[in-house]
């Protein structure tokens, strides 16, 4: 399906000296004007209108003044790793005196502040706690932090649900009357906005007249890879904040740990772009928090010695390693469980899987793997160490918000959720494991219902084809850099006809290809990933692709990466 763009715009754009092609991309993505483009730090959203704002300024700031023990506590995933990272960061720089972080074991203590991690946090005699990346769902851990008499202040953006904890302050854009114009922050945008506030205040009483005020644009460049991790709609107060951290990493001034896991990624593009973030460098930070402890992740992008962010990165490359091989074992038990339920429109409406060997540190992506193959809100499950509980991980399509489908089969399942969060498009919960039949049917009724019973699927929109004459390198290098493509803003994706010159299969499951576009007489090169039967030569195809930079030998040229290809009848070509 092509994307709908507005014409008047499309050509207003390209009137200011963007290539057509461009300007039709970016018309398709709602831009309206070429001042929309423009990424400098002036055209941030200010954080006054952040509910909670500045009594969090004050009681951080007060907190650095008087020298109180300050605990940052986050989430293990890469969202709440840069979070972590980012408030220890920068409030060493503001001069405070103790700052340290602590991070759940998703294996012992689950997610949030629970209980449970406040006593082990106890143990390090905290005076205030700052959550990042979660707390707002956390209302017995705040509770038993207050009661110990320790102050808490929750910076978070995920869906709050009935109740609010009692924490002195809570900072989450999301909250009910919230008037902040951007409800798509990640952990680590709130995290920045309020470092930014608490800033100021110190500025105002005079803390920096003595010290050095330091910059907070020198830690952008874990704002953009926290942001681009958490797959967070790219709304232009977002692309702000990728596109500068995007900046000061391709100037080499960002943090040696991104830089190092960059480089154990082997990385060869060059500028770096928000894909390399999301398909080379979370994944890696990602996998000590499935796998073993975030804390590795976190210790990487704290470490200013690049020999010793080298050792930190290299220990994360191979947790990712270990990672994919275990995805691919739970992916084909996975397949082989979709091959066992009928796979017609009469399927579940929301399908639900559980197996006894499945690592909890990777359902999720098990999940997003299975949503793809089913065009179905999928919930993946697997059980929570020793205990007769299952943790479960889902992944939804646009027009299925699935945790609020599951907050609909708590209610009226009382008992059956034990606990849950998350998003429109990802939620997390707990069940007993006696209860999986139960919970699988309740959910395929509830989305069902909020479906009113037609099939949800995923559509491929696309930006239209590119003439034969303008599949050239220049073109691709354009697109890579021109924009902050990412969840929201996607990545451009183009169509056309194209005959098959030649194709096999390299790598044992990939399908490289030459092929000449309909319209014209020169061949490009194509590569389809994942896909290990090829065309025949003689055969015309219809296909969806992304114009790339293929960089090989130290040469670069233009290769079209398809997304999805189908055969045209030759008997309508």
């Amino acid at each position: 399906m092509q994307r709908p763009i507005v014409r008047r715009a499309s050509h207003e754009l390209s009137g200011n000296s963007l290539h057509p092609i461009l300007a039709r991309v970016y018309a398709g993505r709602g831009v309206r004007d070429v001042s929309e483009l423009d990424h400098s730090l002036r055209h941030l959203l200010a954080p006054d209108s952040l509910s909670g704002i500045d009594a969090a300024a004050e009681l951080l700031g007060a907190s650095v003044q008087r020298g109180r023990r300050i605990l940052i506590i986050g989430d293990f995933d890469a969202d709440g790793a840069t979070s972590s990272a980012l408030m220890v960061r920068t409030l060493r720089a503001f001069g405070a005196r103790y700052v340290d972080y602590l991070v759940p074991n998703r294996f012992e203590f689950g997610y949030g502040l629970t209980p449970e991690i406040v006593r082990v946090a106890q143990t390090r005699d905290p005076q205030l706690i700052v959550t990042v990346d979660n707390g707002t769902a956390s209302v017995d851990g705040v509770a038993q932090a207050r009661e110990a008499g320790i102050d808490v202040m929750i910076t978070d953006h995920h869906l709050p649900g009935e109740r609010l904890p009692d924490a002195n302050v809570v900072v989450n854009p999301n909250l009910a009357g919230d008037q902040f114009p951007s409800k798509n922050l990640a952990g680590v945008g709130v995290a920045f906005y309020v470092l930014a506030a608490t800033r100021r205040w110190l500025r105002e009483r005079g803390w920096f007249d003595a010290r050095a005020q330091p910059s907070l644009a020198q830690f952008l460049d874990l704002v953009a890879l926290g942001t681009i991790a958490d797959v967070v709609p790219l709304d232009a107060n977002n692309r702000v904040l990728v596109a500068q951290g995007l900046q000061r990493i391709r100037d080499g001034a960002c943090c040696a740990g991104i830089t190092e896991l960059l480089s154990v990624a082997g990385s060869a593009t060059q500028p770096v772009t928000a894909m390399d973030l999301a398909f080379l460098v979370a994944p890696r930070l990602n996998a000590a928090g499935r796998l073993v402890d975030m804390s590795v992740g976190i210790e990487c992008l704290l470490c200013d010695d690049p020999t010793t962010a080298r050792e930190l990165a290299r220990e994360l490359h191979e947790l990712n390693r270990q990672r994919r091989e275990i995805e691919a074992q739970m992916r084909e038990q996975g397949e082989a469980a979709l091959a066992d339920t009928r796979l017609s429109d009469a399927r579940p409406m929301a399908m639900s899987f559980y197996h006894p060997d499945w690592h909890q540190g990777v359902i999720g992506i098990l999940a997003a793997r299975l949503r793809e193959r089913t065009d179905r809100p999928v919930v993946v499950f697997a059980d929570d160490g020793d205990t007769d509980l299952l943790k479960g991980s889902a992944r939804s399509l646009p027009g299925v918000h699935i945790r609020d489908a599951i907050e609909r089969v708590a209610t009226r399942n009382p008992g059956l959720v034990l606990r849950f969060g998350g998003h429109a498009a990802a939620a997390g919960l707990s069940i007993q494991r006696s209860r999986f039949d139960e919970f699988r049917a309740s959910l395929a009724y509830e989305v069902d219902a909020l479906l009113e019973g037609i099939a949800p699927h995923s559509e491929v929109l696309s930006d239209g084809d590119i003439p034969a004459a303008q599949l050239n390198l220049e073109l691709a290098e354009l697109l890579r850099e021109a924009g902050v493509w990412g969840q929201g803003f996607q990545e451009p994706l183009f169509d056309g006809e194209f005959e098959v010159v030649t194709s096999r299969v390299v790598g044992g499951k990939h399908v490289k290809m030459v092929l000449k576009p309909c319209d014209g007489a020169r061949h490009v090169d194509a590569i389809q990933f994942g896909s290990d039967v090829p065309p025949q030569p003689v055969d015309r195809l219809r296909i969806a692709y992304r114009l790339e930079v293929n960089e090989y030998d130290g040469l670069r040229r233009a290769q079209l990466n398809v997304v999805h290809r189908a055969e045209v009848d030759s008997r309508s070509a």
